[in-house]
């Protein structure tokens, strides 16, 4: 009688505890500041564009170091390769010196406005931490969908990447344009 007196008092003060939702949220926090943070990284994937009507699809090879990003852009055989860099200076198109028509030039070779600035934080699945936003996480505790800057960015599929679980897709919409990432190949660090 005394065991059944113990284990029902143990049981009643077992429902009074609390979860802590903060817990997974300091995960997620620390986790969002190291990518954010993050200097070194490189992403070989694929992207497929469209604008109304219209589309296009290219390989993606994006390189971030220490500040710095290079994005190759290549269609079927390599046809209308671009190659945009992005430095402290300023964005430049294949080899041209940096310059502020870069970006327009840029937005009217691709057909819409990339945002280029976000989209650094937004492969990596995580928000841009300069701008509000709205995020849901999925279970896991990682980014599903992201709403910043006017875009609306998806993340359906995610990679084990150097003991960690990086986007392997991510969609972004915004009016008329959708813009499809798939990640081949990811790699942290130098």
């Amino acid at each position: 009688m005394r065991t059944l007196a113990v284990s029902c008092c143990v049981l009643a003060l077992a429902g009074c505890v609390t979860t802590h939702p903060t817990a997974p949220a300091r995960d997620w926090e620390t986790r969002v500041q190291d990518l954010q943070k993050a200097g070194t990284w490189q992403l070989d994937g694929r992207a497929a564009v469209a604008v109304g009507t219209q589309g296009w699809q290219a390989t993606l090879d994006w390189r971030e170091r220490s500040g710095s990003a290079e994005l190759h852009l290549a269609g079927p055989l390599g046809v209308g390769a671009q190659v945009i860099t992005q430095t402290a200076g300023g964005l430049a198109i294949n080899g041209a010196p940096a310059s502020e028509a870069a970006l327009a030039q840029l937005q009217e070779r691709l057909g819409f406005d990339l945002p280029i600035d976000n989209l650094r934080y937004w492969l990596l699945g995580v928000p841009d931490p300069r701008l509000e936003f709205e995020l849901q996480r999925n279970e896991q505790n990682r980014a599903q969908h992201l709403s910043q800057a006017g875009w609306s960015i998806d993340f359906d599929r995610y990679l084990s990447v150097a003991g960690d679980v990086l986007p392997g897709r991510v969609v972004l919409s915004r009016d008329q344009v959708r813009v499809r990432i798939v990640a081949d190949h990811w790699k942290l660090g130098p």
